[in-house]
């Protein structure tokens, strides 16, 4: 298997934050995991780039880099009031042209809009910067309250910790879910968060956080192989099932049955990619009752059939 190539471009100040968020999950050698990408930073040019921290990181590469990446990752744009430098819009467009996969982390998104490579297209950032990326690039279709938008050749994030939530979700895309959650597990992270960022900035009429769906979530991931329905999630907390479903609008962005059917997908990707156990047992384990199900729920949300992913995403030796 070829190594992807992933680039990061930094420019001054670079935020630490975000840049880390790439360099480990593309960047980190770890025990047990193959090397499925080969991780660089580069600038504008070559020499010292001052951070927010107060100290200047020495960058190798300049934009050449960009020439032979297949992911561009922009982790951050602090000067997003001015223009960027022409050489890195210049860069950033051929690099989409050729057919680099670019990706921008919190206030990336700004940088990739100055580009044009989002407009007409959907995008999100950071809550707290969403409305001005809205009001400075009107023909960008802003979701401020969106962890993360892939469209295929152009990925966007919200702010900070999202951006490992972006970069997980293109290592479970590249190479499958089982591979992303090991990267997850040695981050001591979760392999997927649920619903928008907006739960973070929402607050009640006191001011204190909305009411978690933290205990109900992990009762309910622990019995995907039983029938469980909204009646029995609003059960479990001790709620109403309205009073449920407003709580997952308003947390996760989803009704509790959709939630829970992509609980029960991600666990039969794991175990198609994991197992050799048949459709129709793994159908069972997750809840989903026969393999017929299981088909018509995967495509719907993975658009392929379990047998394809099965062969994209099989094991191939990560364990």
């Amino acid at each position: 298997m070829s190594v992807h190539r992933v680039a990061a471009l930094v420019l001054p100040p670079q935020s630490t934050f975000e840049l880390a968020c790439a360099a480990e999950v593309f960047g980190m050698s770890r025990p047990g995991l193959p090397a499925r990408y080969a991780f660089a930073v580069c600038g504008e040019r070559p020499g010292a780039v001052p951070t927010l921290a107060g100290y200047d990181m020495v960058v190798r590469l300049g934009l050449a880099a960009l020439e032979t990446a297949d992911t561009v990752v922009v982790p951050g744009w602090q000067d997003r009031e001015r223009p960027a430098p022409p050489a890195v819009i210049d860069a950033l467009r051929r690099a989409h042209r050729r057919g680099a996969r670019i990706v921008a982390i919190c206030s990336g998104a700004f940088l990739l809009a100055q580009a044009g490579l989002l407009d007409h297209r959907r995008a999100t950032t950071h809550w707290r910067m969403a409305a001005d990326l809205a009001a400075r690039f009107p023909d960008v279709q802003v979701e401020p309250d969106t962890l993360y938008i892939d469209l295929g050749d152009v990925a966007t994030s919200a702010g900070t910790a999202a951006g490992i939530d972006l970069c997980l979700h293109l290592a479970r895309a590249d190479h499958g879910a089982a591979h992303a959650a090991r990267i997850a597990r040695h981050m001591v992270m979760p392999p997927h968060r649920e619903g928008g960022q907006l739960q973070y900035a929402a607050q009640d009429r006191d001011g204190h956080p909305p009411e978690s769906l933290a205990l109900v979530l992990d009762w309910a991931l622990e019995r995907l192989h039983e029938p469980l329905g909204v009646g029995d999630l609003a059960a479990q907390a001790g709620i109403s099932p309205r009073t449920l479903a407003r709580r997952f609008a308003g947390q996760l962005g989803v009704t509790p049955g959709r939630w829970l059917l992509q609980q029960r997908v991600a666990a039969a990707r794991s175990l198609l990619e994991e197992t050799d156990l048949p459709v129709e047992t793994i159908a069972t384990r997750v809840g989903l009752s026969s393999a017929a199900n299981l088909r018509r729920r995967f495509h719907t949300l993975v658009r392929t059939t379990p047998a394809a992913y099965r062969r994209s995403f099989g094991d191939r030796g990560d364990r």
